[in-house]
């Protein structure tokens, strides 16, 4: 039976392999941070986490894992409604609401989960959801799963998604749905304009922040506060396996009606293990370090602007934008895979990105800058690149 499908598979393998696009793992044997040592035996400086603020290997963060386990074991073993909430679960959702200002907050195993649940219990057939074109994966994928009325509006182009609403206007319901920052361009979305053309025409606004929450914005409640909207935003997804700890778990933070019936309807929610008290604890405590202090968000922006200045003084050409992604262009696929090989004999821990992640002939090395970076850090991996770049003819 597996023959002919083993077969294919194999050629096609084999076809992604001699093209120089074959996806190889690399394995880390240490906690991850600004640095760390790879299987191979080499130290370091890693340039492509999510770990904006530094705080996966924070030893508070840590700490309160620890404590948690201690305290609440190590799986609940259940869904939330059935006996998987604990106490620090309602603790964690209740701080959550309070850093965004918002009615209520519902925990997800993933934010993939938390987006893929949002649509469904909320939205029908007559309704409509209007979404950005570059919008994220679990975006996209959440939207299939429901059956309303679907629009998509070019990038950030404010005047095609106000066509996109003209059009949306026989539907019940509208909701504008884009990601905060667009995470392959590391660009933000306009969301005060978003926010207006809502109220001209009657729309529900929905934004992903996972590339935001914590460090976007002036105390890090990202690109509503960064644009000053945030009591303009319906619903609000987000990430505790980036900036806010680098682990796992999603959540859905708004209005209380919203996630009241998320809580009744959202099959992620009620079909998915209750996240892991472990994971739960060291998130509180995370929240409680954003809320009290926005020294790793300074210290963030400041080593942004660092990079960014140098780099681009260098000769790279760069995506622009407002947050640490800073996507160094290079459109050749095969290219990509070199230079990120190349890289890493030097040092640097950074990876090519090409189709079908980003478009065809856009392909790029993400890097993402992290306020555990040092300066030295960040030498090491701007003297990397032009190295890399003069020995590949990307720079002269």
């Amino acid at each position: 039976m597996y023959g002919k499908i083993k077969q294919y598979l194999s050629e096609e393998l084999s076809q992604i392999e001699s093209n120089g696009l074959l996806k190889r793992e690399r394995i880390i044997t240490t906690p991850q941070g600004a640095n760390v040592q790879v299987s191979t035996g080499e130290d370091v400086v890693i340039m492509c986490a999510n770990n904006y603020l530094g705080l996966s290997s924070h030893p508070d963060v840590v700490d309160a894992a620890k404590k948690a386990l201690d305290t609440h074991g190590y799986g609940m073993s259940s869904v939330r409604f059935i006996c998987g909430t604990q106490d620090i679960h309602k603790e964690l959702e209740r701080k959550i609401a309070a850093f965004y200002g918002t009615e209520d907050t519902i925990l997800y195993a993933a934010a993939f989960d938390a987006n893929g649940g949002v649509f469904e219990p909320l939205f029908s057939e007559q309704d409509a959801i209007i979404s950005d074109e570059l919008n994220h994966a679990s975006i996209i994928d959440g939207v299939r799963l429901c059956k309303a009325a679907r629009y998509r509006y070019k990038h950030s182009d404010m005047a095609d998604l106000e066509k996109q609403l003209q059009d949306a206007q026989a539907q019940r319901f509208r909701i504008i749905v884009t990601d905060g920052v667009f995470s392959m361009d590391g660009d933000l979305a306009k969301m005060d304009e978003i926010c207006a053309l809502a109220e001209k025409y009657d729309a529900l606004v929905m934004t992903d922040e996972c590339h935001s929450a914590g460090f976007i914005g002036k105390t890090g409640r990202g690109v509503p506060e960064h644009f000053g909207v945030m009591d303009k935003v319906d619903i609000i997804t987000g990430t505790l396996g980036k900036a806010l700890g680098g682990a796992m778990g999603g959540y859905t933070t708004g209005k209380k009606e919203i996630i009241e019936m998320l809580r009744q309807r959202s099959r992620p929610y009620l079909f998915s293990n209750s996240l892991a008290p472990a994971i739960v604890g060291a998130s509180i405590k995370v929240f409680d370090v954003l809320s009290s202090t926005t020294e790793l968000r300074d210290k963030l922006e400041a080593n942004t602007a660092y990079f960014k200045e140098r780099i681009k003084a260098a000769g790279f050409d760069i995506k622009p934008g407002d947050s640490p992604i800073v996507p160094i262009m290079l459109y050749d696929a095969a290219l990509s895979q070199e230079f990120a090989n190349r890289l890493l004999n030097e040092g640097v821990y950074a990876i090519g990105f090409f189709y079908p992640v980003v478009a065809k002939g856009q392909a790029r090395i993400r890097t993402q800058i992290s306020a555990a970076h040092s300066i030295a850090d960040l030498d090491k991996a701007i003297a990397a690149f032009i190295k890399v770049g003069k020995e590949l003819k990307v720079i002269s």
